[in-house]
């Protein structure tokens, strides 16, 4: 086989994994879009950090000539950027507020009509 024939082949290979790249970005783009729709600060930066990662992996293409895929996953991040924005400002905007999760009191604390601060000491106490 010659040389030119080993690097077409090569070439082949490297579009393939570069798609394949693009599309585990795409899937990283739509969880940072999730994410802050969510308001999950950490999970969305997560997710750009893979994103990066995937996008890295989508430049392979570019050795057989195939910009496509890089292109591919970097609009699918700067649209979904765009569309968690716009949707995170929007149920902001209705005023629909997320309630802080408050800890779960166990049924035996409320029949014994004694505040939950007053039993979690006292558990601690004990424990410890």
């Amino acid at each position: 086989m010659s040389t030119w024939g080993g690097t077409r082949q090569l070439a082949e290979v490297m579009v393939a994994i570069g798609i394949a790249g693009a599309v585990l970005a795409a899937v990283c783009a739509v969880v940072a879009a999730i994410a802050i729709i969510r308001g999950a600060g950490g999970l969305s930066g997560g997710a750009v950090g893979l994103w990066i990662a995937c996008a890295l992996v989508s430049v392979t293409a570019s050795f057989g000539d195939q910009w496509t895929p890089l292109l591919a996953s970097c609009a699918a991040l700067a649209a979904m950027l765009v569309v968690g924005g716009v949707v995170r400002a929007i149920v902001d905007a209705a005023g629909r507020e997320r309630r802080p999760r408050l800890p779960r009191v166990a049924p035996s604390v409320e029949k014994a009509g004694s505040s939950p601060v007053a039993v979690a000491t006292s558990v601690i106490a004990t424990v410890g």
